[in-house]
């Protein structure tokens, strides 16, 4: 059925959506590390991942290198959005796994270092465990955080 829907929608030159929000959208704006605001105006934050501060005056050790990888990644790009067990957070943001030209941002955060895991059940309780190996390999070989911050900020 979601791919009949899908299909239904693209044919009437609407994005495809999942019960959250769209699957599909081109981002307008990297808030910062971890947040991006998408050309619909929604505000999404990525699932599992927590970078350190750059925004509202705080200038967190290796917040503006997470906020401009995550730039670099995305701002302007199309990208695809897979939801978790929870659509938002307490915010109203969307919780989503974002992936650009097939990579994954949630993932490539956190293995480079950029990023910590954040787990705030039940969103992304099924893929903690991968993210949590991410997050270790990444401190063992020093990446990003890990190697240019004592203490690392995003650690809670």
């Amino acid at each position: 059925m979601p791919a009949v829907l899908a299909a239904v929608l693209l044919s009437c030159g609407g994005e495809p959506a999942s019960p959250c929000g769209p699957v599909t959208a081109r981002v307008t704006e990297a808030i910062d590390g971890d947040t991006l605001l998408l050309e619909g105006g929604e505000r999404v934050r990525y699932l599992l991942v927590d970078t350190p501060e750059s925004t509202g005056g705080a200038r967190d050790c290796f917040g503006p290198e997470a906020h401009a990888f995550n730039r670099g990644l995305v701002e302007g790009r199309r990208v695809t959005l897979a939801y978790g067990e929870a659509c938002t957070d307490r915010f109203g943001r969307l919780l989503a796994y974002v992936s650009v030209e097939g990579r994954e941002v949630n993932t490539l955060l956190v293995e480079r270092g950029h990023a910590c895991v954040l787990h705030v059940p039940p969103a992304g309780s099924a893929r903690r465990a991968e993210f949590e190996s991410l997050e270790a390999e990444a401190r063992r070989a020093r990446r990003g955080v890990w190697g240019a911050c004592s203490p690392v900020p995003c650690q809670r």
